[in-house]
C-alpha cells in the first residue's frame, strides 16, 4: 500500500521517522478530547512515529512535525491491532483431507476425530499452526487464544508444539491456549492428572472443557473449578453449542462460579441455545452470567455455518447467542474467529476484520458502530487478562491502515489492500495456501 504525500508518493520501506496525517481514529481511543468527532465517532488525527514508537498524537493540522515525511491518509480509517479470543489452531486447514460433506456438527466431530487419530503428529500440528499465526499476523492480530484438543496421546503431542510456537511468536502475537475435552473426562483422575501436568509444563494458566447437559455436569464442573482454584488458573468453556433450548449448561457454570466465589476469569464460548430460550428463562440465565462475572464470546461465522443445518431445508436462525441482551446486562461480550478451513467451518482466514465485518451483518453490531468496536479488541483483552497499550506517546506503533472513510466503507469491502504496521514497519502479506499443500494432502 502506497499512501500519498501532498506532492509525491510515499513508501514506508526503511522509513524510521514519519507522520500519518489525517488518520480517522475512534475518538474513544485517543489521548485527547478536544477535536471534532464525526457521526461514526471518529476524529481526524495526526500521528508522529519515530523508531517504531508513537512520538506524538494530535488533532489533524494542529502540530508541526518538522521535516518528518508525511503519509497522507486522506481521512482513511486507522485501527489498532485485534485480539482473537477463541480459535482452534490445531484443527485449522484440514478440510481438504478431512471434509465434512454434511456440514453439520456430528459430521464435523467424526471427521476431526478420524483425522486427529491418523495424522496429527507434532510436525503436522506445528506446520498448520505456524501458517495460521503468519496469516493472523498479516491481517493485524496481536493476541490469540487457541483451544487444544487434549484427549489421550494427543495431549502429549500438541501441548509442546503450542509452547514452542508461543515462544517463537513472543513479541509479535501474544499466544494463549486452553485444553479442550468433554466435561465427562473431568471425572477421570488419570486424565486430569495428565492435563494438570501438561498445563504446568506448557500451558497458559487456563483450564477448560466442553460442557453438555450430562448427568454429572455439576460434579465435573466442581472438579475443574477446584483445580483452577488450587492452581490460580482461569477457566474457558465451550458452552451449549446447540439449537436445543434445553441445553442450559451456561446457567450451571454461572451458578457454580457464584456458589464457589471463583476468583479468576471465566470465558464462555458459543452459548448458542441461549438465544432460543423462552422469555422467562433467558433473562434469568443472563442475570446469573452477569452476577458471576463471566465473559461471553460469540463465533458468528462458524455458528451460522453449523447451526440449524438440515439437508434440503433452509436454516431458520443465525446460530448465534443473545449478544445484545448480554451486553445490556453488563456482560463483557466479544466475537472471534473460531474454526478455520476445517470440518467445523470450511472457510475463514483468521482475519479479525472479516470476523467484525460479518459480525456486523449476522449480529447487527451497528447503529452506533462505535459502541461495538470493543468486541474485537478491548473486550477480548479483558477476558484474556491482557494489558493493551493505549494510543499514547511511547507506545508501539502498531496500526491497521485502510482507505475506508467511515464504517460503511470499512465493512462494504474486505479491505484486502490494508497496510498493517507493527513497530512502525509494514508486515509481509499473508502466506500463500500453496505452502501447505503437503499438509492438506495435495501432491
Amino acid at each position: 500500500m502506497r499512501l500519498r504525500n501532498v506532492n509525491a508518493p510515499f513508501s514506508f520501506a526503511g522509513t524510521k521517522r514519519f507522520a500519518l496525517a489525517g488518520a480517522r481514529i475512534l475518538a474513544s481511543r485517543l489521548p485527547y478530547r478536544d477535536a471534532p468527532v464525526d457521526r461514526d465517532g471518529f476524529a481526524l488525527t495526526d500521528v508522529l512515529i519515530d523508531e517504531g514508537r508513537i512520538a506524538e498524537v494530535a488533532p489533524a493540522g494542529r502540530s508541526d512535525f518538522g521535516d518528518a515525511p508525511k503519509a497522507s491518509l486522506a481521512g482513511g480509517v486507522v485501527l489498532p491491532t485485534f485480539v482473537d479470543a477463541h480459535t482452534h489452531l490445531d484443527k485449522a486447514h484440514i478440510w481438504r483431507r478431512a471434509p465434512n460433506p454434511t456440514g453439520d456438527f456430528e459430521g464435523a466431530l467424526k471427521a476431526v476425530a478420524e483425522d486427529r487419530a491418523a495424522r496429527w503428529t507434532a510436525s503436522d500440528v506445528a506446520g498448520r499452526m505456524d501458517f495460521c499465526l503468519r496469516t493472523a499476523y498479516a491481517s493485524g492480530t496481536a493476541a490469540i487464544r487457541t483451544h487444544i484438543d487434549s484427549i489421550g496421546a494427543q495431549t502429549r503431542i500438541s501441548w509442546p508444539v503450542f509452547a514452542e510456537a508461543r515462544e517463537r511468536w513472543r513479541g509479535r502475537i501474544d499466544l494463549q491456549a486452553a485444553p479442550l475435552f468433554s466435561v465427562e473426562f473431568a471425572l477421570d483422575e488419570a486424565h486430569m492428572a495428565e492435563i494438570e501436568a501438561m498445563l504446568e509444563a506448557c500451558g497458559s494458566n487456563i483450564l477448560g472443557a466442553v460442557t453438555y447437559m450430562v448427568p454429572r455436569l455439576s460434579e465435573g464442573l466442581d472438579i475443574l473449578f477446584a483445580l483452577a482454584e488450587r492452581k490460580g488458573w482461569d477457566l474457558d468453556f465451550h458452552v451449549d453449542e446447540s439449537a436445543d433450548p434445553a441445553a442450559r449448561s451456561l446457567g450451571v457454570i454461572a451458578e457454580t462460579a457464584i456458589r464457589r466465589g471463583f476468583p479468576g476469569r471465566i470465558l464462555v464460548g458459543h452459548c448458542c441455545s441461549l438465544s432460543l430460550q423462552n422469555e422467562e428463562r433467558q433473562p434469568r440465565t443472563i442475570e446469573a452470567v452477569a452476577k458471576a462475572g463471566l465473559s461471553v464470546v460469540s463465533l458468528p461465522m462458524c455458528n451460522m455455518f453449523l447451526q440449524d443445518r438440515q439437508g434440503g431445508r433452509t436454516p431458520r436462525w443465525r446460530g448465534v447467542t443473545a449478544l445484545h441482551e448480554l451486553k445490556a446486562a453488563g456482560v463483557n461480550v466479544m466475537i472471534a474467529s473460531d474454526n478455520v478451513r476445517d470440518p467445523f467451518y470450511a472457510y475463514g482466514d483468521l482475519d479479525m476484520l472479516e470476523v467484525w465485518r460479518e459480525g456486523v451483518r449476522i449480529l447487527h453490531l451497528d447503529y452506533p458502530f462505535a459502541d461495538w468496536a470493543p468486541v474485537v479488541r478491548e473486550a477480548p483483552a479483558r477476558a484474556m487478562g491482557l494489558s493493551l497499550e493505549s494510543l499514547r506517546p511511547g507506545a508501539r506503533a502498531d496500526f491497521i491502515l485502510t482507505r475506508a472513510r467511515d464504517f460503511t466503507e470499512l465493512f462494504a469491502r474486505p479491505q484486502a489492500d490494508r497496510t498493517v504496521l507493527r513497530d512502525g514497519a509494514p508486515v509481509a502479506p499473508a502466506p500463500d495456501y500453496a505452502e501447505i499443500d503437503g499438509l492438506e494432502g495435495l501432491s
